[in-house]
């Protein structure tokens, strides 16, 4: 396991996609993380949508929404990329929106999370797998119904951006994982699938879109196990899905992390914690493909049971 700055024995970082945010469902939620010392990292669709949305949520083309996140970035909250908007975008489109990020935050973002439906999803569906796995994932696709209709990575389809992605960004998030430890289930990240070029470096996560979910992640014994193991957690999540009600914080969540945050734990964004896994002497940037494949099978496996992202 690697070593954390400052003593800590572990450390932690929640990657909170967009979907169902608005400024009133999730503000309270950051200003509890924030007040208990927990920056963490925040996806957002630059652009408004053209369609029915996905799933819903606000976009940086609303003021009282785009001034909100820009007051998260002064406090330290890092600011990511969750695609165009809530729908398909193509090429020219994921460009734009792109383009509007940097001309609101300042910056490209570094990290990008797919998000669920979206055209653009780049390696995503069959194309995150391989070999017999990859079979596997299309048997189980044509019987369950998953969607896989994704060409960020296809030169062929109007939703390509591959180039654009390896050029501006830096991390985007693959696996997730039912294992509060999510080095212990990925001791590769961040890496670099010389089969997937397009993506500078991927990593994993801890599953817990909802606040249920999320809670049943961070209950004591895996808080005291990932301390205990010394290892790094990136919570995957939605805020905008129960978290808060009626401008109040789900309680249960309120008492797992205030118990976490009293722990000597290190509490970054993700891309700081990734850029610190980069560090590490015994780091290699090529994923091994045995480690691989392993990952994959176990991703699989999770979801034809579990349903994960």
């Amino acid at each position: 396991m690697p070593t954390w700055p400052a003593g800590k024995q572990f450390a932690f970082t929640i990657v909170d996609d967009t979907d169902y945010a608005t400024v009133e469902k999730v503000r309270p939620v950051y200003e509890f993380l924030l007040g208990h010392g927990i920056r963490s990292t925040k996806t957002v669709w630059p652009l408004p949508r053209l369609a029915r949305p996905i799933t819903g949520g606000s976009t940086l083309d609303e003021p009282a929404y785009r001034e909100w996140v820009l007051s998260l970035q002064e406090c330290g909250v890092e600011i990511a990329f969750h695609g165009a908007t809530d729908g398909s975008s193509s090429r020219q489109r994921v460009i734009a929106a792109l383009d509007r990020f940097r001309e609101v935050l300042g910056c490209d973002p570094r990290l990008h999370a797919n998000h669920t439906g979206q055209r653009e999803g780049i390696y995503w569906g069959e194309a995150r797998m391989d070999g017999l796995a990859r079979l596997a994932y299309l048997a189980a696709a044509a019987v369950k119904g998953y969607d896989r209709r994704y060409g960020g990575h296809d030169a062929s389809s109007e939703y390509f951006w591959g180039d654009v992605c390896r050029d501006r960004l830096t991390y985007v998030r693959n696996f997730a994982f039912r294992d509060v430890n999510t080095t212990s289930c990925d001791p590769l990240m961040p890496y670099h699938d010389a089969r997937r070029p397009f993506v500078p470096y991927w990593f994993s996560c801890s599953e817990g879109p909802v606040v249920t979910s999320f809670c049943e992640m961070l209950t004591e014994v895996n808080q005291d196990r990932l301390a205990e193991e010394g290892g790094a957690c990136i919570m995957y999540t939605h805020f905008g899905a129960g978290f808060t009600k009626n401008g109040r914080l789900h309680p249960e969540f309120g008492r797992l992390m205030r118990r976490l945050a009293a722990l000597p734990g290190w509490f970054v964004p993700a891309s700081t914690l990734l850029d610190h896994l980069r560090a590490q002497p015994s780091w290699t940037p090529e994923g091994n493909p045995a480690l691989l494949r392993r990952m994959q099978w176990r991703w699989l496996r999770s979801k034809l049971l579990h349903g994960p992202a």
